[in-house]
C-alpha cells in the first residue's frame, strides 16, 4: 500500500461522504415534498409505486434486494454506463418509496449505491474496479449510518481479504468525517429527531468527562481572612460583590466558607453585635467543608456541587491545603455553551472564510 493509493482511497471516502450527505438531504427533502402534496396521505404509497414501477422499467436491475447487484459490482462485472444507470435509477426510486411512507430497507441500498459510484470512479483509478466499488460500498455505509469501523469490517468480512482493510479504514474514515461536518445527524437519527424526539448526536462529548479542575477554575479569587469579625464580614456582603467567599487561615488554608445567607442568619441573631463579635474562624471552623482539587475531573466536581447544592467551592492543594482557585456554576455552564457553540459553528471547517455565530 503506497501513500499515493491510500490517497487514493481517501479520496473515494470524502466522495463517498458527498454522496451520503446528497442523499441524505433528497431523502427528507422528498419526504417535504410528499407532505405538501394536496392528496391524503393514504394515496402517497401509490405514488411511491408508480415511481417504482417506472424505475424498474427503465432499469430492471434497480428492483428486488439487491444482492445481486452487489456480486455484479465486486466482481467488476458491472461498470461504466451501466454502473451510473443503476446509481441513478436506484437513488431515485429507493428516495421516493421511502418518502412516500413505504416499507423500505437501508443497508443494500446504501451498498448498492456506495458501490455502483465506486465502480464508476474504478474506471479512472488504478487496478480493479470491483475493489473500488468494495471501497464505495463501505464509505457510504461507514459515513451515512456513522460506524466507520462497521463499515470496513463489514467489507473484509463481506469478501474474506484482510489487505484491504487499511484502504478500507481510509475510505470509511473520511467519509465519516465529511457526514458529521456536513450534517446534523445521520440518515438514521434524522426521523427521530423529525418527530419531537430529543436524540443525542453521535459526534457529542461530554467536556466534564475531558476536563480537569484545573481547566475551569478561577485562580484570582477574593477572600475573606478567618480573623476577620462578623460585623466587618457583614459590610462585605452588605457591598454586593459576591454571594460567597472561601474564608482563609493564617497559613493559607481555606478552613471554611460563608454566604450571603450567613450574614442574614448573623444579623437575626445578632451574632455580629456588640462585645461578643466572634471571627469568622469560630463560626466555621468546626463546619464540613466540601472543596474540589486541580486534578479531579470536572464531572466529580458538578456531581459533588449538585450533590451538596452549593453553587462555589474553592479548589484547594491536595497536600497543603491551601486554597489554588474556585469553580461556580457559571464556569461548568461557560463550559456547557462552548461546547454547544463548537457543534454549532463546526461548518466553520467546510468554510474556512466563514465567521462563527455567537453564542
Amino acid at each position: 500500500m503506497t501513500w499515493r493509493l491510500l490517497l487514493i482511497c481517501v479520496g473515494v471516502g470524502i466522495v463517498a461522504g458527498l454522496q451520503s450527505g446528497l442523499l441524505t438531504r433528497l431523502l427528507y427533502a422528498t419526504e417535504d415534498l410528499f407532505e405538501r402534496l394536496p392528496v391524503h396521505w393514504m394515496w402517497r404509497p401509490l405514488i411511491g409505486g408508480i415511481a417504482l414501477g417506472l424505475g424498474g422499467l427503465i432499469d430492471p436491475r434497480a428492483l428486488g434486494v439487491g444482492y445481486d447487484d452487489i456480486q455484479a459490482l465486486l466482481s467488476g462485472d458491472l461498470a461504466g454506463g451501466s454502473a451510473a444507470l443503476l446509481l441513478v435509477v436506484k437513488a431515485a426510486i429507493w428516495l421516493v418509496a421511502l418518502s412516500s411512507g413505504t416499507s423500505g430497507g437501508v443497508l443494500a441500498p446504501l451498498l448498492i449505491l456506495g458501490g455502483a459510484l465506486g465502480a464508476i470512479e474504478g474506471h479512472w483509478l488504478p487496478g480493479d474496479s470491483g475493489f473500488w466499488a468494495l471501497l464505495g460500498m463501505a464509505a457510504m455505509m461507514g459515513g451515512t449510518m456513522r460506524a466507520p469501523l462497521t463499515g470496513a469490517l463489514f467489507a473484509v468480512e463481506l469478501t474474506g481479504d484482510g489487505q484491504a482493510l487499511v484502504p478500507l479504514l481510509a475510505a470509511t474514515g473520511a467519509a465519516y468525517a465529511v457526514t458529521v461536518l456536513a450534517l446534523r445527524r445521520s440518515i438514521l437519527t434524522e426521523k427521530i429527531a423529525r418527530r419531537g424526539q430529543h436524540i443525542t448526536r453521535e459526534y457529542t462529548v461530554d467536556p466534564f468527562e475531558l476536563l480537569r479542575v484545573r481547566d475551569v477554575m478561577v485562580t484570582n479569587v477574593d477572600t475573606l481572612s478567618a480573623d476577620m469579625r462578623l460585623s466587618e464580614a457583614a459590610a462585605v456582603f452588605a457591598r454586593g460583590d459576591h454571594k460567597s467567599y472561601p474564608v482563609i487561615a493564617r497559613d493559607g488554608r481555606v478552613v471554611g466558607v460563608v454566604g450571603r445567607i450567613d450574614a442574614l442568619r448573623w444579623a437575626v441573631d445578632g451574632e455580629g453585635a456588640g462585645a461578643g463579635d466572634p471571627t469568622l474562624f469560630d463560626v466555621v471552623s468546626d463546619a464540613g467543608l466540601v472543596v474540589g482539587h486541580p486534578d479531579q475531573v470536572l464531572g466529580h466536581l458538578a456531581d459533588t456541587m449538585v450533590e451538596a447544592e452549593l453553587g462555589r467551592v474553592p479548589i484547594v492543594d491536595p497536600a497543603s491545603g491551601q486554597l489554588v482557585g474556585l469553580v461556580a456554576r457559571r464556569d461548568l455552564l461557560r463550559v456547557r455553551a462552548h461546547t454547544g457553540s463548537a457543534e454549532r459553528d463546526r461548518s466553520v471547517f467546510l468554510r474556512p472564510f466563514a465567521r462563527p455565530r455567537p453564542i
